[in-house]
């Protein structure tokens, strides 16, 4: 099963995406802020890092940079509401993702589904 890293500080939007991959078959942990997600990145192995950009103590974008360091091959998919803050992203990590608000879930799971070719793995199994 596909495990992804939430980082979303807004409480109601962090249980709505949540629920949303969970509901699609992803597993997923949630935590509200950048510095929570470090130590979960210590201690087990994600396939994906979710996050927002604008968030308390530590932004995405340095969450998503510190991630790439512990673990090398982590894909990131950037969420924000500020367009100037996807320009930043886009030049911080180039291979990441970035997805604007506001969004429907469903094409949040989509974006993720294309992430790891979902449909491919499906006919194969």
């Amino acid at each position: 099963m596909i495990k992804i890293l939430l980082a979303e500080d807004d409480a109601v939007m962090r249980e709505y995406l949540t629920r949303a991959l969970e509901k699609s078959g992803y597993s997923v942990s949630a935590v509200d802020r950048g510095t929570a997600a470090l130590p979960l990145l210590e201690q087990e192995a994600f396939d994906l890092l979710l996050t927002d950009i604008v968030m308390p103590e530590m932004d995405g974008i340095e969450l998503a940079q510190k991630a790439s360091e512990l673990v090398p091959n982590l894909r990131v998919m950037f969420i924000t509401g500020f367009a100037a803050v996807t320009l930043k992203a886009g030049s911080a990590m180039p291979q990441a993702r970035v997805l604007s608000k506001p969004f429907h879930l469903r094409d949040l799971v989509l974006e993720v589904d294309r992430l790891f070719n979902v449909e491919a793995l499906n006919e194969l199994n």
